[in-house]
């Protein structure tokens, strides 16, 4: 494992939550593409991501990254029935924007509007924070993900009742949790390994 934090004097970090394309600087150093062995590349699932800073450090650790990787991509990812792409992307979004984690709320806030059209609901979310009203539904979604952000005890029957209202079945409830739960545990961990970035190339326009 690295032994030494990486220092970013100069970068040009995001002053407000964004649908943009975001950097992610590390303070550890990732591991080389070169001394990648099978057992990295199986983790990383698909091989670009061993050029992202993020997988590349996680790659550190292969048997937890593939559980990662495999956990996100079933939430996230998966067809066979369950919640809607967007309001997944919602959940993470809104959990995202409470935690503070700007590059995790930029990634899935434009999942949340490509998988919708909605891009002006979702910025307002970003902008107004999570108490922004965007329709009943979406609304429900946000509040389940707050109170399982806040703390997990607090979520229950109350939020439980609020989406089946707006018309969301047990395995589409069930989508909006495992969307939430995860980013809360995703944000802490990219929040305590690195920070954003402004990409260089649009910094410099």
């Amino acid at each position: 494992m690295t032994e030494h934090t990486v220092q970013h004097p100069d970068l040009e970090r995001p002053e407000r939550f964004t649908q943009d394309s975001l950097g992610w600087s590390p303070w550890l150093e990732p591991l080389p593409k070169s001394e990648f062995t099978d057992r990295h590349w199986e983790a990383v699932v698909d091989r670009a991501r061993a050029d992202m800073p993020y997988f590349a450090l996680l790659a550190r650790d292969p048997e937890i990254l593939l559980a990662r990787t495999r956990t996100d991509n079933d939430i996230f990812y998966n067809t066979e029935g369950g919640a809607p792409r967007a309001e997944r992307e919602l959940a993470a979004t809104a959990t995202s924007r409470l935690n503070g984690c700007v590059f995790c709320a930029s990634v899935h806030s434009r999942f949340a509007t490509q998988n919708s059209d909605r891009g002006e609901d979702v910025q307002r979310l970003l902008d107004e924070g999570v108490t922004a009203t965007l329709d009943p539904r979406w609304d429900a979604v946000v509040a389940a993900s707050v109170a399982l952000t806040e703390t997990p005890s607090g979520f229950g029957t109350e939020q439980i009742r609020a989406l089946r209202e707006q018309g969301l079945d047990d395995v589409e409830i069930a989508d909006v949790i495992a969307g939430s739960a995860f980013f809360n545990w995703a944000n802490r961990l990219m929040l305590s390994l690195g920070e954003p970035q402004v990409p260089k190339r649009r910094s410099a326009s």
